[in-house]
């Protein structure tokens, strides 16, 4: 039975999927038409937030992890993912 909390998790992670594989696809595509490296990096490191978000969403929802296993991917990924941002921006 899906409860309230879990309907909230599945609406935010689809947010989530829909708006962060949004930004990968744009930051990509810009890299595409320029080859600066910077963009390449910065849709890497958003695709990354992404994937987490959406393996720590499946993990919970569809595998049966624990929330806690779920929340711990999310962060793992989200954490690896803002470093490769926070990279993109000192990439000349």
């Amino acid at each position: 039975m899906t409860t309230h909390i879990d309907l909230a998790i599945i609406v935010a992670k689809t947010a989530i999927l829909v708006l962060g594989g949004s930004i990968t696809y744009y930051a990509l595509r810009a890299y595409g038409r320029t080859g600066n490296p910077s963009l390449r990096a910065l849709g890497l490191g958003f695709g990354i937030v992404t994937v987490g978000a959406l393996i720590g969403g499946v993990s919970h929802q569809i595998i049966g992890a624990s929330l806690e296993v779920g929340i711990a991917i999310n962060s793992l990924l989200t954490a690896v993912g803002f470093g490769v941002i926070v990279y993109s921006l000192y990439v000349e």
